[in-house]
């Protein structure tokens, strides 16, 4: 359970139809079998202590006593094993002398609340009533249980897990009863399931499963009846699933035994915080929630952790996200030169991955408006650390797009400026470096100025989330279409164009994607590009992975290193990632005032750091993250 992570199992046992002592054996079994796979949340299926294919035997009182035998013998059971266990069995009314289809919550040989099920299927009408508005209390087992489709289970030594139960066809309905459990803290959905297999219900249930986990920000565990159940009229596959914020995690059928993956409900959790939609429906009396404890214990991870959590994995998915990404920052760049009546789109072009990008969107913007893409003024602006390379590649770059190029050597005049200032020129500091990036910020808003346009500015989010750029230098520009495009996203979608084009566009295009990725601000070395700016700052797959769990996410440091473990395993030492990790935390929060003055721009995804994306003082201080990087 160390940083949120709880190990949950969908579990379908190999039943017989109205056996419920050899049911109860088979659900015994899995129990164990998920104890010495660390399981601490395990959802068997709808009616498995009697199979959900009984038909009229429902109302037959030996059934119904004997699935409260079977149920003593899983309660019995479940004394010594560390886990919350929904098990689906038929439960006698003790008021109405009605039948309910039921999940019992059992907890360490405790039925800790009984579960009914509101939404019936087709049929089941003729044996069960809707647990709706049921709020009452029964005996079973020699146990007094409430029965309420308002309870939930709460984990007192993980108070992030919040545990609600609606059964198979509840998750169908227009309003499902996890809905409301959501919005009264509910981090963890179970679905005891009993759906037969007709050709297209599989992936409706994927729809619904994926997609109530993703609007209610939570974990949802479902498994569904299997072998043993009758195939009289259906065949019934034993369909699990499990999902986390809208993500399927695990997606298994036609077999029996346990899926089992983790859930990090400390990240749903900080999900929740960031959303203002999980307002309560009802007053807090109409629902109640039972404690329980779990043993806290280090949860093995097995689920996937992407080491490129901005780049799809799937080629299609890739394309398809290519795609969306340049026509929305397209469209946003177009809006803002049609709402300026900008005559031109002004941009500064260095031969490297960031300009490349913010030319080939603006292409596209022009290409929005009807405008000739003579419309943007392309400068190349080479100066001491401009390799022939670079600065070849920008001005084929600016030909095959048919923009108007322009070169100015800013030299003599960053010279004039070293001059003035009494800067050394052999000198390489700082002062050496920004004075470049400053002079041809003001080169590109002066150029603007006479052509009537608008900057266009080529940084990127990875670069502002390390602050790696000039104050009022690459920093400025009017209009920002990168400024929250990952870098290891741009370079996908830079090789996205490269695809769609043709000849001498294609072969400046893959250049300029094995070009190191630099500033070019120092000399260079026999012609060669000199800074490479991983070897100052570090990768920036490792960054953009640290960017994405620490922000978005809002992992601390010690669970983004663990993730970063896990993804990069083989590729790089603990000690390297730990590194770079102090590095990425220190440079983020000392570099916020750089990124408190941003220039607008399209956020294209669901990280942003500019304007409203993110908010945070400038003055913030890192000594908390900084303790835990120490202590790890």
């Amino acid at each position: 359970m160390r940083d949120g992570f709880i190990k949950v199992a969908a579990g379908v046992p190999h039943i017989r139809v109205a056996h419920p002592a050899h049911n109860a054996g088979q659900i015994i079994a899995l129990i164990r079998q998920a104890a010495e796979q660390g399981v601490k949340v395990l959802c068997l299926p709808e009616l498995c202590l009697t199979g959900a294919t009984c038909g009229d035997l429902f109302f037959q009182s030996a059934l119904l006593d004997g699935a409260e035998e079977g149920l003593e013998a899983v309660l019995e059971a479940s004394k010594t094993m560390d886990m919350l266990i929904t098990v689906g069995m038929p439960v006698r009314g003790q008021w109405d002398g009605a039948l309910y289809n039921c999940a019992a919550v059992l907890h360490r040989g405790t039925i800790k609340g009984l579960i009914p099920k509101v939404h019936l299927s087709e049929g089941e009408g003729r044996w069960f009533s809707s647990g709706a508005g049921l709020d009452t209390g029964v005996t079973l087992c020699a146990q007094h249980a409430d029965i309420s489709v308002r309870g939930s289970f709460g984990c007192s030594t993980l108070p992030e897990l919040v545990v609600a139960v609606e059964i198979g066809e509840d998750l169908w309905a227009p309003q499902p009863p996890s809905t409301e459990q959501a919005c009264h803290g509910a981090t963890l959905i179970l679905n005891p399931a009993a759906s037969p297999e007709l050709v297209g219900q599989a992936q409706y249930r994927r729809a619904l499963v994926a997609g109530q986990s993703a609007r209610l920000l939570c974990g949802y565990v479902s498994a569904g009846a299997g072998e043993g159940e009758s195939t009289a009229h259906h065949v019934y596959g034993g369909h699990c699933l499990v999902a986390e914020g809208g993500r399927l995690l695990a997606d298994e059928r036609f077999g029996t035994g346990l899926v089992i993956t983790e859930l990090d409900v400390e990240g749903l959790a900080h999900g929740r915080r960031r959303s203002p939609l999980f307002a309560p429906t009802k007053a807090p009396e109409d629902f109640w929630r039972a404690s329980f404890p779990l043993e806290r214990t280090d949860t093995v991870l097995t689920r996937p952790v992407s080491s490129t959590p901005f780049i799809p994995h799937d080629p299609a998915r890739l394309d398809e996200r290519c795609r969306e990404v340049l026509t929305v920052a397209a469209l946003g760049l177009k809006q803002r030169l049609a709402h300026t009546g900008a005559k031109a789109a002004v941009i500064g072009l260095s031969g490297g991955l960031d300009s490349t990008l913010a030319a080939l969107i603006t292409a596209r913007a022009l290409d929005m408006l009807g405008r000739p893409r003579s419309h943007m003024v392309a400068l190349t602006m080479p100066c001491f650390g401009t390799t022939q390379r670079t600065k070849g590649n920008a001005e084929r770059l600016a030909e095959e797009l048919g923009a108007e190029l322009r070169v100015v050597d800013i030299s003599a005049a960053v010279t004039q400026h070293f001059a003035d200032i009494g800067q050394d020129m052999g000198c390489h500091d700082v002062t050496f470096e920004n004075a470049q990036a400053r002079e041809r910020t003001q080169v590109l808003m002066d150029v603007a100025n006479q052509t009537g346009g608008l900057v266009v500015g080529t940084g990127d989010l990875s670069e502002l989330a390390l602050g790696w750029c000039t104050y009022n230098g690459d920093h400025m520009s009017m209009y920002a279409v990168n400024g929250s495009i990952p870098k290891t996203l741009m370079r996908h979608l830079v090789a996205h164009e490269a695809r769609r084009a043709e000849g001498a566009l294609a072969a400046v295009l893959g250049d300029i994607l094995d070009t190191p990725v630099s500033p070019e601000l120092l000399p260079p070395r026999e012609g060669e590009i000199a800074q490479k700016t991983e070897e100052l700052v570090g990768p920036y797959e490792l960054h953009d992975f640290f960017l994405y769990h620490a922000v978005r996410r809002g992992c601390p440091p010690r669970k983004v290193l663990r993730l970063a473990e896990r993804a990069f395993g083989g590729r790089y030492e603990r000690a390297v990632i730990l590194h770079w990790l102090k590095r990425f935390y220190s440079r983020f929060f000392s570099q916020q005032f750089k990124r408190s003055c941003l220039p607008d721009g399209p956020a294209v995804g669901a990280l942003s750091l500019a304007g409203e994306g993110w908010r945070m003082p400038s003055d913030a201080c890192a000594a908390l993250w900084q303790q835990q990087l120490e202590g790890l």
